[in-house]
């Protein structure tokens, strides 16, 4: 607000036409304001609703100030009259009739009744003034005049364009998530996520009551969900705080996606039991055929450790069981994590199968790479001319013996295997070395 000073010495005529046309455009300009303002969508909203919090107060502050404005207006109006009038009264005004131009349009001689105790508390007016509000008038220029009008339409207009704003954001926002949340919730019932039977459908209540609950404080107290400037201070500094709803479409979102979920689990439910079934049933005959390689085993192989084999996966079946009974009931939204566990630990099932059958039938493979090996000597002492060798003979008898009898002890074959390879190699090298030597008599 401007601080009054002295008249000074009195206007010129052009100096006094000055100040007229100037204080007659800042008129022209507060009127149009003031109209506006009148006329705002905000402000009919505000005076229409059933206000709360913070909003309500701040409101019924700015409604003082609004009417201030009007009653301080009328005063600027009637000054800037009586000012107009005194000037045109001669074209060329007396020395006197200056002073009064000057005392009008500097001085502080408009009497105002002083602002009302809502007016002067929203306008700051009261504050650091002890007793202010007690006075039952005040004086001022037109020029402080202007400076507080322009103040407090400032002060009432950030309550209006906030309360607009936020209005104007917020709620169609809100009815397009609660759309959208009408419709999720229509789709997880279909699949069977329903509040206290899954916990997506215990969020989706949750969802409901925020939404609700934002939707009406956002009525209520606009001005709660603003965030930053004021319009007045900083124009597009300030902007509806939208973090609660932000909130709650995430979670709106995360819920949805988990629906999305539940719906592809019953697409495709009857193929992934297939699936399901089917490698159970590989590692059934895998665990089926270990068993009766582990029967084979110890009739055929002697002091030999063979693991045992489990029995058929009951409790996968059961579970494979119950996955067909909520497939068949709707029960989506059960099966989904059930048909993930099992398609694992159906797979974990085949595996630990083939593992089995391979540990059991270990004893029968080093038969069977002992064999060839015994073989493959035989047939190297052929080719080296040392098939009718007795100690080879001999030895080849015993080791054959060994593994293709029933039982065959493997320790016992392999060392068999190992003599008639070493008796090979001795009669290789003792036939090279009579080699050498003739070659040496014949030179």
């Amino acid at each position: 607000m401007a601080v009054a000073e002295p008249t000074g010495p009195a206007l010129t005529r052009e100096e006094a036409d000055r100040a007229l046309a100037r204080l007659g455009a800042e008129h022209e300009a507060v009127e149009s304001s003031l109209l506006a303002l009148q006329d705002h969508a905000g402000r009919r909203l505000l005076e229409g609703a059933e206000l709360t919090g913070e909003t309500r107060s701040r409101w019924a502050a700015a409604e003082a100030l609004i009417g201030q404005l009007w009653a301080y207006f009328d005063a600027y109006t009637a000054a800037l009259t009586t000012a107009r009038e005194l000037r045109a009264r001669r074209r060329w005004p007396t020395q006197g009739e200056l002073s009064q131009l000057t005392e009008l349009l500097r001085g502080s001689g408009i009497t105002l009744a002083a602002p009302s105790t809502a007016a002067s508390g929203a306008a700051g007016l009261t504050a650091g003034v002890p007793g202010l509000t007690a006075r039952l008038s005040e004086r001022l220029s037109l020029q402080e005049l202007l400076d507080r009008m322009n103040g407090w339409y400032a002060q009432a207009l950030d309550v209006v364009v906030i309360a607009d704003t936020v209005w104007s954001a917020l709620p169609a926002r809100i009815d397009l998530l609660a759309a959208e949340l009408r419709r999720t919730r229509s789709l997880a019932h279909s699949v069977g996520v329903r509040p206290g039977e899954h916990p997506s459908g215990d969020d989706l209540e949750q969802i409901t009551r925020e939404l609700a609950a934002l939707r009406a404080e956002v009525i209520g107290d606009p001005l709660a969900f603003w965030s930053g400037a004021s319009p007045s201070s900083a124009p597009g500094g300030g902007r509806p705080d939208t973090t609660r709803y932000d909130r709650a479409a995430r979670a709106l979102e995360d819920v949805r996606r988990e629906v999305e979920a539940v719906l592809d689990v019953r697409q495709d439910a009857e193929q992934r039991l297939m699936r399901v079934r089917d490698v159970l049933s590989r590692a059934d005959r895998t665990l089926n055929e270990a068993r009766q390689a582990r029967v084979e085993v110890l009739s055929k192989i002697a002091a030999s450790v063979v693991p045992a084999v489990s029995g058929p996966p009951t409790a996968l079946y059961e579970q494979l069981s119950a996955a067909a009974d909520h497939r068949r009931h709707a029960r989506w939204h059960r099966l989904s994590p059930l048909l993930d566990g099992l398609e694992q630990r159906a797979e974990e099932e085949l595996l630990r199968a083939r593992e089995s059958l391979t540990a059991v039938t270990a004893p029968l493979a080093v038969r069977a790479e002992l064999r060839g090996r015994l073989d493959a000597y035989k047939a190297k002492t052929a080719r080296h001319g040392l098939a009718e060798d007795s100690l080879l003979v001999e030895r080849y008898d015993a080791a054959r013996r060994m593994l293709w009898s029933a039982p065959c002890d493997l320790v016992a074959a392999e060392g068999a295997v190992l003599r008639y390879q070493q008796a090979l190699a001795e009669a290789l090298a003792a036939g090279a070395g009579e080699r050498a030597t003739g070659r040496r008599g014949e030179s």
